[in-house]
């Protein structure tokens, strides 16, 4: 690219905007992970202007509302700090689960999307970003093979009790499952063999977004 390339221009702004919103969250991260980030929002915003993939198109609004948002999620959950394995259920194009896999590499993301383009991409950037511990799922969760993980988080899936129901047999006993909630949303069913439902609050750094998130433990045997 030549000197003053607009893209070169956004992609500093990119970075800057995923560094500081690090920064305010004191999320621990490498200039080589912002960088991967970074690029992240641009194979993504590249591949949105060719084909419908997310309602987020500008690349500096998708480093906040979908960089930044998965990076607050992971800090709400430090159960991630000893898990070993992640699975995103409905994953779209890859958030949460891609930045997570980003900011916590010793982590396993299994990545599970019935939408075949979706699919693609988040092929096409485990592979340009050398992502080797994501694993992209083709298929919808409760018809592909279950790969059982510590942590389940589920993102705009379904109606929050069936997306419990759903994330079920993802969960190993004594696992962690994660839902979004909007700010009306209600408490949830607990299928039978669940336990601790809470209720956490965290906010998106440099958006003002407060989210909600209710989370659960499958009981052990």
């Amino acid at each position: 690219m030549k000197d003053g390339d607009p893209r070169d221009q956004v992609e500093i702004a990119v970075f800057s905007l995923i560094d500081r919103g690090l920064t305010e969250l004191a999320a621990a991260a490498t200039p080589e992970q912002v960088t991967q980030l970074t690029k992240l929002v641009v194979l993504v915003s590249e591949w949105a202007g060719r084909i419908s993939l997310t309602g987020h198109r500008d690349p500096l609004e998708m480093a906040g509302r979908l960089v930044l948002d998965a990076a607050a999620l992971s800090k709400a959950l430090p159960e991630l700090d000893t898990a070993s394995c992640l699975a995103d259920l409905g994953s779209g194009v890859g958030f949460p689960g891609l930045p997570i896999a980003i900011l916590r590499p010793n982590l396993e993301v299994t990545l599970v999307e019935s939408r075949l383009k979706r699919h693609h991409l988040q092929r096409e950037i485990r592979r340009r970003l050398d992502l080797t511990r994501v694993i992209p799922v083709l298929g919808r969760s409760n018809e592909v093979e279950v790969r059982p993980s510590e942590v389940v988080v589920a993102q705009a899936m379904t109606q929050p009790s069936r997306a419990l129901e759903l994330m079920r047999p993802w969960a190993r006993p004594g696992g962690l499952v994660a839902l979004p909630a909007s700010e009306s949303s209600k408490r949830p069913d607990l299928p039978m063999d669940f336990e601790n439902l809470s209720l956490r609050e965290y906010r998106v750094p440099l958006t003002g977004l407060d989210r909600k998130l209710w989370v659960a433990r499958v009981a052990r045997p």
